[in-house]
């Protein structure tokens, strides 16, 4: 047995080499000279996997470690019998992380408490989810909608995309990018979308580029319809639209869900996958010898700050969305690089929050965060 795996596929290696020829391969370099005689891929999304790179391949199973799967043809895949899987939710925790710093940041900024704002969620699966528990942990208000999961679930719990506009301080999308179809997303946030806002929000995409139109966003940004953007996801990826990126409060190289703790789930999902489908031992597989942050305990004294002083503290003490601002802006030819080896980002639980507190509400919501204490 043959698999190929994508040499940027963390903690992967040794695992499936007692059961198969493993070959780790950049993305690109992933041809389809090369998966003629693979039986398996573990991929990313730089990788297109369609008819032009599988037609004639021995691939039966095609397993991405990332949550989103629009670089998979799925309709050739099942009509050519290649299964295919992804990882959902592997990184709605680092997501969660990269909003938690984007609105401590810009709440800095311009000077916002950030208890009693709303908050339009577009899109609430896995990652929309922990984003959504997030803002109620800071005392936002908190607007959800999901048109698929109120057509299953009901109407109750959700809003209309109308409700999202009129009422909201801050909007943030995580919705996969569909094409066409009842729930299309392709270009969602476009000219007639920033002209129905009502209150100039700050305007967030980290989920896919081409859900928002950036002519669109550009002219929503020069006209005032938005009073601050975070840029994670961008058309033309990885050659991001200069002028946007110069208009955008802060920008970042599609890294909002590359923690380590989401690397090293999305890498488990995968060999677990692999696994299952050829019947290996490798079911319960994790992953190992992740590291660790510098310093993994964070000192506060909160005697005389507000909870959101303390709160920003600790969220940025982990992941301050500065710097890959500054590291982007700094070389934007760099993109693909700066994606390729990214520097490690941990996860709330990663931390040990110490310090004095004169409010001991605020100990129950660094706990609730996922901080140890």
């Amino acid at each position: 047995m043959k698999i190929i795996i994508d040499d940027k596929i963390p903690y992967i290696q040794g695992a499936l080499e007692p059961f198969a020829e493993v070959v780790y391969l950049p993305g690109p370099k992933t041809t389809s000279e090369v998966v003629r005689d693979a039986d398996a891929l573990i991929t990313r999304t730089r990788t297109i996997c369609n008819e032009e790179l599988l037609s004639g391949s021995s691939v039966k199973i095609i397993a991405s470690a990332t949550i989103g799967y629009d670089h998979i043809d799925t309709e050739y895949c099942e009509k050519a019998g290649i299964k295919w899987t992804n990882a959902p939710g592997c990184n709605a925790k680092s997501v969660e992380q990269y909003i938690a710093s984007a609105l401590m940041v810009m709440a800095e900024k311009k000077g916002w408490t950030l208890a009693g704002k709303t908050i339009g969620i577009v899109g609430v699966g896995n990652v929309g989810s922990k984003v959504a528990k997030l803002a109620e942990i800071l005392g936002m208000r908190v607007l959800l909608n999901d048109p698929p999961r109120a057509r299953t679930e009901g109407e109750k719990g959700f809003v209309g995309l109308d409700k999202i506009m009129a009422e909201s301080d801050l909007i943030t999308l995580h919705v996969p990018l569909n094409q066409d179809g009842v729930d299309a997303t392709w270009h969602l946030a476009d000219g007639k979308f920033f002209e129905r806002l009502m209150h100039k929000p700050v305007f967030i995409n980290s989920c896919r580029g081409e859900v928002v139109a950036t002519a669109a966003l550009k002219h929503a940004i020069k006209t005032g319809q938005i009073c601050g953007s975070i840029v994670d996801c961008w058309e033309n990826e990885p050659n991001p639209d200069a002028e946007l990126l110069d208009l955008v409060d802060l920008a970042t190289p599609h890294i909002a869900g590359y923690s380590r703790d989401g690397k090293a789930k999305g890498t488990e999902m995968s060999v677990q996958a692999i696994s299952s489908f050829f019947g290996l031992e490798l079911k319960k597989w994790k992953a190992n010898n992740i590291e660790m942050p510098a310093a993994s305990e964070i000192l506060i004294d909160g005697t005389a700050k507000s909870t959101q002083q303390i709160l920003s503290e600790a969220i940025l003490a982990t992941y301050d969305i500065r710097e890959d601002d500054a590291r982007m802006r700094a070389s934007v030819s760099t993109f693909e690089k700066q994606r390729g080896n990214y520097p490690v980002r941990r996860e709330f639980p990663a931390f040990t929050v110490a310090g004095k507190f004169s409010n001991p509400k605020v100990i129950d919501k660094i706990k609730r965060l996922g901080f140890r204490i």
